[in-house]
């Protein structure tokens, strides 16, 4: 698990979004986190998989920014946005397995087509019978 110092990053506090009642005007408890990746201690190779990371929140300027309004106090969405950060990057440090292309045994195919076989026959068992 890879920790980001809290001098990598920059947190603002904002006007959250959406209904609040007369505290929302008031009261800056939203946070924009923003993490420069190319400026940060990361290793070169976690820092290019985040920049190719398909990710909106990724700038053109490879600044990533984390907008935390989930909570009413600024103090929980200040851990959340971390929180994000932390996730994001671990995420971007996990190497998926390599997936090799396999083929299904004969017997697998073999018993493919019996069943295909059976209910082709149920089925044409519910025609109409012709009569003579």
């Amino acid at each position: 698990m890879i920790l980001i110092p809290a001098t990598e990053y920059e947190l603002t506090a904002i006007r959250a979004q959406g209904a609040g009642g007369q505290n929302v005007n008031k009261v800056s408890s939203a946070i924009h986190l923003r993490f420069d990746i190319s400026a940060s201690s990361l290793s070169d190779w976690l820092k290019e998989r985040l920049l190719h990371l398909k990710d909106s929140r990724i700038s053109d300027e490879g600044v990533l920014v984390i907008k935390a309004q989930q909570y009413r106090t600024q103090e929980a969405n200040k851990k959340d946005a971390i929180k994000r950060l932390h996730e994001i990057v671990n995420a971007a440090n996990q190497v998926k397995p390599t997936r090799y292309a396999t083929r299904p045994s004969y017997g697998a195919k073999q018993r493919r087509l019996e069943t295909k076989m059976q209910r082709g026959q149920i089925k044409q068992m519910r025609g109409k019978i012709a009569s003579e």
